[in-house]
């Protein structure tokens, strides 16, 4: 039985990208699915970035590449300005970073497991990477979780990179109920809340399917070794973990009544180990239902509860 032919937007953010951008866009020219289109939000570059693409304009045709001015507000709203583009209608969406190699199997894969969810329900595909140097020396992977995907966890841990995230029609309605005036810590991050808080489905796959740079100019690396994680317990510590808790639970609550029953639990119980004096909280600890994917993460999540940076 054939495969549906489903129509993918890629997403494609770039920002001074003429280092490794080309080697991108061939590998998504070499993708076993080929029924996409490229659309680039491109956030102010000083170098041959737009060049670049006008170059593979005329090589693919326009149909499969546009280019346009992002609002120069940082990556993630560059990407979620993509997400809120209603000129780019398709089945299925992929966010792109401008530095990654692709697998030729990358978006087949996705399109494997999102194909057998009912298009009426918001689904996210994602997964491990394959860590990489500048010159594509192997330098590791991400991780692999044993938790499952869920909004208990997608509220105070974001499991799956963006540059694997591939999402249905459906999730991308959803994201475009986001209000983003209060700040937004993470375009993916947000991704993997909104699909969970919502009743939808979330896949993270253990095979890698991109070769994910890892250089000086990353914004945010892979958390791969004790020095990335050292320096997230550093800023859980000082405070970050509760601002970016802030900014999550406001983009979240903005989408009202599409929030399920158990996520709006989630969310009340978050406000109460948020809001309470210490032994209340302490005691609300013992009725935890959030979780990080790993012991030491949940260790750390408990410490910063009790000790108001949550």
């Amino acid at each position: 039985m054939q495969e549906p032919n489903y129509s993918i937007a890629i997403l494609l953010c770039t920002y001074n990208s003429k280092n490794f951008l080309e080697e991108q866009l061939d590998s998504i020219a070499k993708q076993s699915h080929a029924n996409w289109q490229v659309w680039v939000s491109d956030d102010g570059s000083q170098d041959n970035t737009i060049k670049i693409i006008e170059s593979y304009k005329k090589k693919w045709g326009k149909y499969k590449i546009s280019v346009q001015a992002g609002p120069q507000q940082g990556f993630s709203l560059n990407f979620l300005s993509l997400v809120n583009d209603n000129r780019i209608q398709n089945d299925y969406y992929a966010y792109s970073d401008h530095d990654d190699i692709w697998h030729s199997n990358k978006l087949e894969k996705a399109l494997k497991w999102l194909g057998t969810i009912p298009e009426e329900t918001p689904a996210l595909y994602c997964g491990r990477t394959c860590l990489v140097d500048d010159d594509l020396n192997e330098v590791g992977f991400s991780p692999i979780f044993s938790r499952p995907p869920a909004f208990a966890n997608a509220i105070v841990q974001n499991i799956g990179g963006g540059n694997t995230m591939v999402f249905n029609h459906a999730a991308r309605t959803l994201l475009q109920k986001i209000d983003t005036s209060n700040g937004i810590v993470s375009h993916d991050w947000l991704t993997y809340q909104v699909v969970t808080a919502c009743g939808g489905k979330v896949f993270y796959d253990d095979d890698s399917t991109i070769n994910y740079r890892q250089h000086i100019n990353n914004i945010v690396g892979a958390n791969n070794n004790w020095r990335a994680r050292l320096k997230r317990i550093s800023m859980l510590y000082q405070g970050a973990l509760r601002a970016w808790n802030t900014s999550n639970l406001l983009a979240i609550q903005s989408l009202g009544s599409n929030l399920n029953d158990k996520s709006r639990s989630t969310i009340e119980h978050v406000h109460f180990l948020r809001s309470n004096n210490l032994g209340t909280r302490i005691k609300a600890l013992m009725k935890l239902n959030v979780y990080r994917q790993t012991l030491a993460g949940n260790l750390g999540l408990i410490a910063a509860i009790i000790i108001r940076r949550f």
